[in-house]
């Protein structure tokens, strides 16, 4: 009968530890699960395409953009950036796709290439020649970069000069960051500092009192799901269009996160 008793408070124990465990686990801040499936992005092979440049040495014209990210100094972007033409925009999943440029052929070029990140489109000028002034009209491949990112490739009284390219890993400090939008009965996401491809495919969201429901593409780098999530603390759950990495990020906005709020994660895509 004692070695009975002791068996069932050893039990009682287990049971006991556990529910703390899981319960500290419910309660901490947030916590990531790593890749699904682990995929790394490489470096592609270098292909030909154009480039131009627009507004000034300030980039104050490519703050905004088609991709959401607002601010490019805010959200991490800077004045390494471009507006890609329709073909290589791919109605937004290349948006935060990073890239080597370098000029080629040209009287006018700089040795050496520079990297940038895609957050704009360069849409059709279908007024315009492809070939004399409708540089972004399809099936044109085309870099409308931002003068002082032009700049360091080529001089900028060429206008516009043949270049080389390829796609390369992003690199970024830290986690994806969630800058949240919409109301109570519909949120929108824009997701911004993504490592490794650097892009989005997919993305579903989880609160504390739903199970995981599918967002649907809004445009450029942001989700959306008409769902009243108010109140709960918010998981989400992504992959990459290029690398088809998987990742989770449980908890990351806590039950009173706000609109025009941007929440980081302690993970990122590799």
């Amino acid at each position: 009968m004692a070695s009975f008793k002791r068996k069932l408070s050893l039990i009682f124990l287990i049971i006991v530890s556990m529910a703390f465990f899981h319960q500290a686990m419910a309660d901490a801040p947030y916590y990531s699960t790593p890749t699904i499936s682990p995929t790394t992005f490489k470096a592609m092979p270098w292909k030909q395409a154009f480039a131009t440049f627009y507004g000034d040495e300030t980039a104050s014209e490519t703050m905004g953009g088609a991709c959401g990210y607002g601010n490019l100094f805010n959200s991490g972007y800077g004045t390494a950036t471009a507006a890609l033409s329709t073909v290589l925009f791919g109605n937004g999943y290349s948006c935060g796709q990073c890239f080597q440029i370098m000029c080629v052929k040209s009287k006018f070029c700089y040795t050496g290439f520079t990297t940038i990140t895609a957050t704009n489109l360069c849409p059709p000028n279908w007024s315009q020649d492809s070939n004399h002034g409708g540089w972004c009209n399809p099936p044109r491949q085309h870099f409308d970069m931002s003068k002082p990112a032009f700049m360091k490739i080529a001089q900028w009284k060429a206008g516009i000069v043949p270049v080389s390219y390829r796609r390369v890993p992003c690199v970024k400090k830290g986690g994806i960051k969630f800058a949240l939008q919409g109301n109570g009965y519909w949120l929108l996401v824009y997701v911004m500092n993504v490592a490794g491809g650097g892009d989005v495919a997919s993305m579903w969201v989880k609160g504390s009192k739903t199970g995981w429901m599918s967002m649907s593409h809004n445009w450029g780098a942001s989700y959306q799901a008409f769902a009243t999530l108010s109140g709960q603390t918010l998981s989400f759950k992504l992959t990459s269009y290029t690398s088809h990495e998987t990742i989770i990020v449980n908890n990351v906005a806590p039950s009173n996160w706000r609109v025009g709020m941007t929440y980081q994660a302690n993970v990122n895509f590799h």
